[in-house]
């Protein structure tokens, strides 16, 4: 017997209350390991693996398969590459099985044999959603928790695609743990991998997450699949993000952009809008994939009355705000101990890109001296621990996407070779002591810097 974490996957020979890797409490659960006798049985019954040549393979073309959502196509790199395993996960609530029935009714349209297999709802529940979404009510149904019977469904109806809902609640007779532990997860996933692969189906399966935000299982389901979506969005907006965080068959990071109605998931045309309220905040290019997004970035810093001053991020991480403000007070001698920041992506975009540096440097120093930011203006630009500002990659691209905004002015490190290939106005940023000059000429009474500014700059010139 062993004992694994219902969070991470961890094997532990006794019962831990911490998770040593991921650090839950009471998350250990007993498990039945496989007998010594059962796995050399399976070891003598198999046959001896052929080994040969790549070069003799076929290779087969195989076309994708256009799902009509036109964001959702864009995410998995042009179409359902057939015979491929897709693991979508999101909150509870958020539009996973809502997306599903979507796609499953429009693949029906094109004639295609859809068996949709939910463990957690009824037919009567799939069919009022169905009916909501509009979409075509011709597909299979199948209410099983029990995959070792699913073989025989498949020998039957012959399906091109294969929906589950959720990998989480369903279940292989041959072990003796409950749906949702590791070891059922983790087979259950090799199982649907095998019927894609041998039998030519296309497998989506919907995966819940922990409250980090992963999904919940053994790390090995993410290794297992083809495709990794994550839908993310409050439920209190309309709006709705999916996210490609591997992708086998396209590029990683790609993001999609729906608005929630009664009629299920529609994407959103106009999507660059959703990132520029246009509320005074500074303004950086961020690229999602391939896709460059001019997005907002709001800071507020306000004098504190705690011991510890707060620094609260939604939708950059909150490790990266601390080091910002670190170097912003040790640079230009802000006193940001004395003051809580918080600093928001509009929009409800989550950030990872470090072009995002100088937008929410430019975004602190905008709140703390109570000054305006310039219109038009596009920050572009990642912080060394010592002020400096460096480049970063793909600023063609970042600045052609400004300038077809609307955009005026960038401000970014360097800027030679860029004259010709933009209209923008550059402006070099090579310390923050340039964007203070710059942006904030002087102001900086309010600052009591802790070293020389040459000193901080360095001998550049």
């Amino acid at each position: 017997m062993s004992f694994y974490c219902q969070e991470c996957g961890y094997k532990s020979l006794k019962w831990l209350g911490r998770c040593p890797s991921c650090g839950s409490f009471d998350s250990f659960v007993e498990e039945k390991e496989p007998s010594a006798s059962s796995k050399k049985a399976r070891r003598s019954s198999s046959a001896k693996p052929k080994v040969f040549p790549l070069a003799e393979v076929v290779g087969q073309k195989r076309e994708r398969v256009l799902t009509g959502i036109s964001e959702l196509d864009h995410v998995l790199g042009g179409g359902i590459m057939p015979s491929s395993f897709i693991l979508l996960g999101g909150d509870p609530g958020i539009g996973k099985s809502t997306l599903l029935t979507q796609i499953a009714g429009l693949l029906t349209d094109k004639g295609f044999r859809v068996i949709y297999l939910s463990a957690e709802e009824s037919p009567e529940q799939v069919r009022l959603r169905a009916e909501r979404l509009g979409v075509n009510l011709n597909f299979y149904f199948c209410q099983e928790t029990n995959l070792s019977l699913l073989p025989e469904v498949i020998k039957e109806i012959n399906p091109q695609y294969l929906f589950v809902d959720s990998i989480q609640t369903v279940y292989l007779e041959e072990l003796s743990s409950s749906p949702g532990s590791v070891s059922q997860v983790r087979e259950c996933a090799n199982f649907l991998m095998r019927l894609a692969k041998e039998k030519g189906i296309t497998v989506w399966t919907i995966g819940h997450i922990t409250k980090e935000g992963l999904i919940a299982g053994p790390k090995v389901l993410e290794h297992l699949v083809d495709v990794v979506l994550y839908l993310e969005g409050e439920k209190e907006s309309e709006y709705r993000l999916l996210r490609a965080v591997k992708n086998r068959f396209g590029s990683v990071n790609e993001v999609g952009v729906f608005l929630m109605t009664e009629e299920g998931l529609k994407p959103h045309q106009e999507y660059e809008d959703i990132f520029l309220p246009r509320g005074g905040g500074a303004v950086f290019c961020a690229l999602e994939g391939t896709r460059p997004l001019l997005v907002e970035v709001q800071a507020l810093s306000i004098k504190t009355f705690l011991a510890v001053p707060r620094r609260q991020a939604v939708g950059i991480d909150h490790v990266r705000l601390t080091l910002l403000c670190a170097i912003l007070e040790k640079t230009l001698g802000l006193p940001l101990r004395e003051q809580d920041v918080f600093v928001k992506v509009a929009g409800g975009l989550t950030l990872r890109d470090p072009a995002s540096d100088l937008a929410v440097a430019v975004a602190i120093l905008s709140s703390y001296l109570d000054k305006p930011l310039p219109e038009g203006t596009v920050y572009l630009g990642e912080i060394g621990l010592k002020g400096e500002v460096k480049l970063v990659l793909n600023l063609t691209q970042r600045l052609k996407e400004a300038e077809k905004k609307g955009f005026t002015q960038a401000f970014l490190a360097d800027y030679r070779g860029l004259e010709s290939k933009t209209s923008l106005n550059l402006v070099k940023i090579r310390h923050l002591y340039d964007l203070m000059e710059v942006l904030f000429v002087g102001e900086p009474p309010r600052l009591t810097p802790r070293c020389d500014k040459r000193e901080a700059r360095g001998d550049r010139d």
